[in-house]
């Protein structure tokens, strides 16, 4: 099954079994109810900012949304090229590919991204719970944390609490390679 469907047919699902509407949802996650319906559609991939939001909503990680539950194993090997692209946000121009998919019950995600040149996560600041770790392989990202702008080349990481409202720009001349780790606020 197609990630944008699996993610669909589960937010639905929850949000169903929880007896609220698109409009509830919308309004307890600050996600428009417009993309609640696209994504539970199966008519596009939720970013990871607004995953995070919804799925805080239903006490769940990310991964919730993304995994089947009959795919999970206690150790999980991927290669390039073969890992499971759970996220790709076009507005943002951002490609990530999963270290963790399939992992049953993890206590952290991890990402593989590629952030195209100019890309960003917005002009709005995001928090959420949970820890982050961001290392940069290759480019230059500028993150925001709390007001406080960090400039980050390859090589740099920087890591912080999630509940600090924060935002991130590729400020260089090429595409940025990054290894994003994010712990979940709860398992699944």
């Amino acid at each position: 099954m197609k990630i944008k469907k699996i993610v669909g047919k589960k937010l639905k699902s929850i949000r169903l079994k929880r007896d609220m509407t698109i409009q509830d949802l919308a309004e307890k996650s600050k996600v428009s109810s417009n993309m609640i319906s696209r994504i539970e559609r199966g008519l596009t991939i939720p970013s990871v900012g607004i995953l995070m939001k919804l799925a805080g909503v239903f006490d769940k990680s990310i991964n919730y949304f993304v995994e089947e539950i009959t795919t999970t194993h206690e150790i999980v090997f991927t290669s390039p090229g073969k890992r499971d692209k759970t996220v790709y946000d076009d507005e943002h121009n951002m490609h990530t590919e999963s270290f963790t998919s399939g992992l049953r019950d993890p206590q952290f995600m991890s990402f593989y991204c590629t952030v195209k040149k100019g890309g960003t996560s917005g002009v709005q600041n995001m928090y959420h719970p949970g820890d982050e770790l961001i290392y940069v392989l290759e480019g230059k990202l500028e993150v925001n944390i709390a007001s406080e702008r960090h400039l980050l080349k390859a090589g740099d990481s920087i890591s912080f609490k999630s509940h600090l409202p924060h935002r991130w720009d590729n400020v260089g001349e090429e595409d940025a390679r990054v290894i994003w780790t994010l712990s979940p606020f709860t398992t699944i």
